[in-house]
């Protein structure tokens, strides 16, 4: 189901992702240019007193970002306009994380484009959250009647 049919206060279908590996924090070190050696360096990380190396928190934030546009590819012209997260708790590697949501609010503006505001979450196997924030959806005008709202 799309976010843009979404009830009001309804939770979206979650998004899991596999297992954070070390590979996947160079892939996006290197992609990201953030070789902050606590993502990387087991030794780095012991040194500023982690027990491991942490994920990249934008890599979360992503994760987030992936998890929002999968709810309105099924409408072209929706787009993600606004993303804005907090960083809670550190992801380790072997972390599975759930991304989570739900509708809270839908608005059209004086022009008739439609806004809706998603809260979303991150969360870890443990179910503590690890990024949480809010995503808003904008449909152009253009495409208003192809949103049945």
């Amino acid at each position: 189901m799309s976010i843009l049919s979404t009830a009001i206060g309804e939770e979206l279908s979650p998004l899991v992702k596999p297992p954070v590996t070390g590979e996947q924090l160079q892939r996006y070190a290197n992609a990201s240019g953030d070789h902050n050696p606590i993502h990387l360096d087991e030794e780095a990380a012991h040194r500023v007193g982690l027990d491991s190396v942490i994920a990249h928190g934008m890599l979360s934030m992503a994760f987030l970002g992936q998890f929002v546009t999968q709810h309105i590819s099924d409408n072209p012209e929706a787009y993600l306009a606004h993303l804005r997260v907090r960083f809670m708790n550190m992801v380790r590697l072997g972390d599975t994380l759930t991304c989570h949501g739900l509708v809270k609010a839908r608005t059209t503006d004086n022009n008739g484009d439609i806004s809706v505001v998603i809260e979303c979450w991150a969360q870890n196997q443990k179910g503590e959250k690890v990024t949480a924030g809010e995503a808003i959806i904008s449909v152009p005008l253009n495409n208003k009647e192809k949103v049945n709202i």
